[in-house]
């Protein structure tokens, strides 16, 4: 199994990651006139690489060792491309990744590309931090109960932080809720200082 580091530190957006996502949406636009359904196509390129990225340990390992060299990335990680079905945009994408020693912010680039397309379409964005991966079931069930809560429509960002032991982080907009098995003892802790 991965160590916990590289699997909750991996997807934490970042300035590259942004530009490379920015760049992705500016193609999707510029084909938008020919092809109205290209920026979908991508959207669900990228959200099946990162999927597969999240759920496949072998994957998240190729995609995050250095000692690969260009071929050897591009070699491997078109095979997998190849089986996803993932289209020209993002096979483009990540060929460029590759040629410029980036393939390990794929998860980076994916999951900006996702935030700058929810902003577009007035989406909110959760950010949901969980000890294990979460299943199609339960991402479902969140998503009804955020639904529920007056937040529709929204997408889901996620991470996995051994750390927190069990339950959910969720953090949508300036909300946080840390229903964390971690956040709970450290508060019974603190009760048990407060009653000493």
């Amino acid at each position: 199994m991965a160590s916990a580091e590289t699997i909750s530190s991996a997807p934490r957006m970042s300035g590259l990651a942004e530009r490379y996502a920015q760049a992705l949406l500016g193609l999707a636009d510029d084909r938008r006139q020919a092809d109205p359904g290209t920026l979908d196509r991508i959207a669900a390129d990228l959200d099946t690489l990162f999927a597969l990225w999240r759920d496949d340990e072998t994957f998240r390992a190729f995609v995050a060792d250095p000692r690969l060299d260009a071929p050897s990335q591009r070699k491997g990680v078109f095979a997998v491309l190849d089986r996803a079905g993932v289209g020209t945009e993002v096979r483009n994408l990540i060929g460029v990744l590759v040629a410029n020693r980036r393939l390990a912010a794929l998860p980076q680039v994916a999951q900006a590309f996702g935030a700058l397309l929810a902003a577009r379409r007035g989406q909110q964005t959760a950010h949901v931090t969980s000890a294990h991966p979460l299943s199609d079931t339960q991402r479902a069930q969140l998503s009804a109960r955020l639904t529920e809560a007056g937040f529709s429509g929204v997408k889901l960002s996620e991470q996995v932080d051994p750390s927190i032991l069990g339950g959910l982080i969720l953090r949508i907009g300036s909300r946080l809720y840390d229903n964390s098995i971690k956040s709970k003892l450290q508060r019974l802790q603190y009760a048990m200082k407060g009653a000493a």
